[in-house]
Order: structure tokens, then sequence, then C-alpha cells
């Protein structure tokens, strides 16, 4: 019986052999014998007894080094520097030594292991925050204090950061480039947020003492605290702005009525920290307290001492929803070099400027505006092309790889591996990784030619996906098929029409939603081309006169369908504004209509720039920009995207 066993695995072989050499020499892409075991080595990835024979096993091959990434990675902290410059300088510029170099360099700070550590600086090349935090941590003490002058966002960030950022942040306490100034900005705002401890650290490197008993008596009452709150020192001044702090995070409308008296008395830095306290909880608490002019006023009462990079974003949007023009120019000027130059900076540069009387300012807009426009076609750009009068009607770029571009993207090691990944159905975050490092590392060499490759290699598999994250990487040679793809044409295009929505804003949304990843889920529940919830799917089935059937969702046409449905619904709801629509899609109907202004209307770029929550801001400004690509591409001519963001009515126009 094993006799007959054994046959039959050699003919099996055999037969595959055949197979594969058959496919070979008909040209066609093959998944070599080796790559195919990947999935059975990350099934042992934590036993590095079991990897070592498929490292021998695969060690040839494009996925080789998997087996030996894992053995390292699974007892990280204890591996030595050489083991992973080792890996790192056989595997050269590739993901996994990126990401083994990086995660080392975290895991080694973890131990206050800086020495360690420094050997594989050199190979952390793309490090996300919290690896970045850990190299300049690693950079500081092994000699390079002048790291720090580059990490002042880090210094005065009171938002969430990663552990490592924490850490620098404390390691930077003790620096002297670190001025009386900077400290007392770093103190404001960790008062200002509620950080105790980490404001009684900053305090103590100025010579302050603060009580953690006190602030913690004055949070369980911070009103009752500012009503006869002392004013005689530095430390009286630091418990006034925490309380206000902790006040104004509970109650706004009381705390922006306590600040005339709470000013009264003490030096005008510290009459502006407290103006600044009260003008950034407001301005980012709108989707608990509404929009209020108060808190910008706050704002503008606070100019003079230095802002953060988050006080200046808060400052900036809160002047563009009250279209106080001043205000705006004078946020953006409050800004760091680096951050002011972001082109949607930029935009509200100019859009304030030209609101100037002055003939000097409005030519300064307008400049503005021209560089915007000719720079890019991103949101900005296409904002900034119609306030100069140009449409966007460039015909679709079409620029196809050449046989040279296709040749080279076989040769090339790193999309092989993606490619492999992708054939042998390996998990998604081993593909995608690898994707978009190969095409990090095309773009870093302005190779056009392979990026287009890749994108027509990835679109001609329906990885559109990953096509566009290639293809929206290209700096000179553009293909806008592959940028904005427009699979199932027929019914997305028929369904809009039925429902009466604009096709091209359809593709739009679909395109930010899920990229076209028909199995896309979200981790809210949302699935299917366009990211359709249970229970909007339920409520459109009912509108729709139909059976709700959670499984007719996985359905192309069935998600297209109720899609396009439900986008057409909330724009009925929402004065058929397709801005209101697509804030409304993305966050739901009742907060787009919540953020609508309340006595006059509003332009969209405004209410868009204004809306509170990050990721719905982001999204419309996308799917706005996306839909005029589209309309391009479906041939509906010139495009304007002011055309498609009309007026926000008040709430009360319906």
């Amino acid at each position: 019986m094993r006799k007959i066993v054994l046959k039959q695995q050699l003919n099996q072989k055999k037969l595959k052999s055949y197979v594969l050499g058959f496919m070979a020499c008909a040209g066609l892409q093959i998944s070599h014998a080796a790559e195919e075991q990947f999935n059975d080595a990350l099934r042992v990835a934590n036993s590095p007894t079991q990897l070592d024979q498929y490292q021998f096993a695969m060690q040839n091959d494009a996925l080789g080094y998997y087996p030996e990434y894992w053995k390292l990675n699974s007892n990280l902290g204890f591996q030595s520097s050489s083991a992973i410059t080792s890996f790192a300088q056989r595997y050269p510029q590739s993901a996994m030594a990126e990401k083994l170099s990086a995660d080392y360099v975290e895991e080694k700070v973890k131990q206050a292991d800086f020495i360690n550590a420094q050997p594989v600086l050199p190979f952390v090349s793309n490090p996300d925050q919290a690896e970045s935090c850990a190299v300049a941590q690693v950079r500081a003490k092994t000699g390079d204090q002048l790291v720090f002058a580059e990490y002042k966002d880090v210094w005065l960030a009171t938002n969430s950061q990663p552990d490592s950022c924490t850490g620098l942040g404390r390691m930077m306490l003790s620096s002297p480039l670190m001025t009386t100034q900077d400290r007392q900005q770093r103190l404001y705002a960790q008062l200002r947020a509620g950080q105790s401890g980490y404001a009684i650290a900053t305090a103590q490197s100025m010579g302050i003492d603060l009580s953690l008993a006190q602030l913690n008596q004055i949070q369980a009452n911070p009103l009752n605290y500012l009503w006869s709150a002392p004013k005689n020192n530095v430390q009286d001044y630091a418990y006034l702005a925490f309380a206000l702090g902790r006040a104004a995070d509970t109650d706004l409308t009381s705390a922006l009525q306590s600040v005339p008296k709470l000013v009264q008395g003490v030096p005008a830095d510290v009459q502006k920290y407290i103006y600044r306290t009260v003008g950034y909880i407001g301005g980012t608490t709108v989707m608990k307290n509404n929009f209020n002019r108060e808190v910008l006023n706050s704002f503008d009462a606070s100019y003079g001492v230095p802002f953060s990079a988050e006080e200046a974003d808060v400052y900036a949007r809160q002047a563009i929803r009250f279209g106080s023009w001043e205000s705006v120019i004078r946020a953006i000027d409050s800004m760091s070099v680096t951050q002011k130059q972001e082109d949607r900076w930029q935009y509200w540069l100019a859009r304030a400027s030209e609101q100037r009387a002055d003939a000097q300012s409005k030519k300064t807009a307008q400049e503005i505006f021209s560089r915007l426009a000719m720079s890019g076609d991103d949101y900005h750009n296409l904002l900034a092309k119609d306030h100069i009068g140009q449409r966007y009607n460039t015909a679709p770029a079409n620029e196809q790889p050449s046989d040279s571009d296709l040749q080279r993207l076989n040769q090339d090691i790193h999309f092989r591996r993606a490619f492999a990944l992708r054939n042998i159905n390996a998990p998604a975050n081993y593909t995608n990784r690898e994707w978009n490092w190969a095409v990090r590392q095309a773009y870093l060499k302005h190779d056009d030619g392979l990026l287009l490759a890749a994108a027509k290699r990835a679109t001609d598999m329906g990885w559109y996906d990953r096509a566009i994250y290639a293809a929206d990487r290209t700096e000179k040679k553009h293909n806008d098929t592959y940028r904005y793809a427009t699979p199932h044409q027929a019914t997305v295009v028929n369904h809009s029409r039925n429902v009466g929505i604009d096709p091209a804003w359809a593709y739009g949304l679909m395109r930010q939603e899920s990229r076209f990843v028909s199995a896309a889920r979200s981790h809210v529940g949302a699935g299917g081309l366009m990211q359709i919830m249970p229970n909007t799917a339920k409520l459109v089935a009912r509108q729709m006169g139909e059976t709700y059937n959670p499984a007719a969702l996985t359905d192309t046409n069935t998600n297209i369908r109720y899609g396009t449905y439900y986008l057409s619904m909330i724009q009925n709801q929402l004065s058929s504004n397709p801005v209101l629509a697509t804030a409304g899609y993305n966050a739901g109907p009742n907060r787009a209509k919540r953020w609508q202004p309340d006595y006059q209307s509003l332009a969209a770029d405004q209410y868009t720039e204004s809306i509170p929550l990050n990721e719905t801001r982001d999204y419309v400004k996308n799917v706005m920009t996306n839909a005029v690509h589209y309309g391009i591409l479906l041939g509906q001519g010139a495009q304007k995207i002011e055309s498609r963001m009309p007026i926000i009515p008040t709430r009360s126009v319906q």
C-alpha cells in the first residue's frame, strides 16, 4: 500500500513538473514550487525550528527570505544587531529588511538598549511615526542632540501619540536646545489637555513645582476652582489654565463666559495661553458643541504666543468656517514653514488674500492660485484652476509602458515578490506591503515606466486598488484609466442614471470607499464596492420594496444598486447638494445636516474644510476630486470642481 501511495505522489510531482514546464514554455506567469510553500511556512512562523526546512527549500526563490525573517522576528528583542544588519545587507532595500530593522530599533528602544539599536539605523529608510520617534531617541542617546530640533511637533503634540514619541518628548526635557519659551508652550498645551503627569514633569524642568493632589482636586470641580482661583505666581497661573481646560471640556459655554474675569491681573503671555486653552478645546469639540464664533474670538485673542502645528490647524479651520479672512492669514502665518507650504494652506492663504482690498494682496492671491493650478490635479489644485478661470479639460492621459518597461517589471525583485504573493493568495498584509514597497522604490527612482508597467499588469488582473496605488505616483507619464479605473461601467452608469445621480460622482465615491475591492470589509461592518452598512442595506431594501438578504450585498450588481439608491436618498434629504450628501454617506446624514450653517449660506469649500471629523473632511475632498476625473473619463467634457460643489444652504432651507 505504501509503495502505491509513493508511486502516486511521484506521478503527481512529474505531472506538476510537466505542467509547470509547459506553462513556462508558453510564456505564462507561474508560481515556483518554493513560492507555493510560503503559506505553509507562514503557518509555523512562530516555530523557528520548523522554519529551518522552509528556509532551505525556498532559499533561491523570490519569497525565500521570509522563513529567515520570521525566525529573526519571533524573538526580536533578543537578536544581535549583527543578525539584523546581516539580513538587511543580504536583502538590500527590501520590504521585510526595512520592516525588520525598524521593528528592531523600536524594540531596543523599549529595552533602553540604544547601543545595539544604533548599527541598524542606516537600514530604516521609511519609518512610520512610532519608528521615527524611536530612531530619534537612538540618535539623541548616541550623541546627536541636534535631532531634537526636527521634532518640535512631537514635543508640543497633545493628541494621542505612540509610546516612542512620548518617550522622545520626555528625553527632550533635559536638552538645553529647548528654550524657556519652548517649555512654557509645552506646559500650557499639556495643562490645556489635562495631562497632569506630563505637565508636572515639564514644570519641574522649569523650576516650577506643581502638586498632583492639587491638580486632582481641581479636576473634580474645575468651575468651582475658577470662581476663587488665586493669581499670584506661576504655579497659580498653571492651575488656572488646567482648571479652565477641564471646565471647557465639560461645559464650554460656562468656560467661555468665565474667561474675561480669569484674564484680569495675569501677565500678557498667560492671558494669551488662557484664551488659547478655551479656543483650542472649543475648536476640537465641535461634534459635541457645534460651531461657536466665541471660540474663534478666543483664538484671535491668543495670537502673539507661539502656535503648535495642531493649534494652528484648528485655528485656521475655525477662521475659514466663519469667513474671518484676516484670522485665516494670521493662523497660516503662525504655522511652521513646512506646514504653511502645504497645498491646503497655500490655497486658503490665497482665498483669504483675495478678500483684501489692496491690489498687491489680490495679485499675491492670483500668483498662488496660478502656481497651484499648474502643480497638480488634486483637490486644491482643481479649486485653484477654478479661481483663475481655467477649466480642467485635459484629455485623459493614456501613457503606456514600453516593452522594455514590462520586461523590467518581470525582473524587478520587489514587484516579483508582490505578484508571487498575490498568485498564491497570501494574506493581504504581506502582499500589499511588498507592492507598496515596490512602488516606493520605483517612485524614488522617478521610474514612471516601471510604475505604469505595474499598474497595467495589476489592472489586467483586476487588482484595481494596487493599480491605482502605482499609477497615482507617476510624475511625468500618466495613465488615467489606471488611476481612475472604471470596472462594471455599464452597471454603475445604469444604476446611477436610474436614481438620478451623476455616474462620475458614484464612481468617485466608490473609488474612495473600496478602491474597487469587491470583498472589502470595514472595521464597522460595511461591505462591498460601495461599503454599505447592513442597517443601511435593510433600509434601502425596504424603500425599494424588496426583502433584505445579507448575502445579496456581496453581489456586485446589488451592492452598486443599493449604494447608488442610498446616495440619491440622502442627496434628496440634504438640499440636493452633492457635498452634503457625500459627507452624509461617510458620517451619516444627520451629522452632515448639523454641520450646515445656521444663519447664512456657506461656500462649499469652507464647509468642507471645517468638517470636524478628519476622516470625513478628507473623504469629501477625495470624492469630489475623483468625480472631476471620472467626468473626463466618462465623456462629460471640461470640468469645474466648483460646479460639483454648490453653495451650502442654512439648515432651515430644504
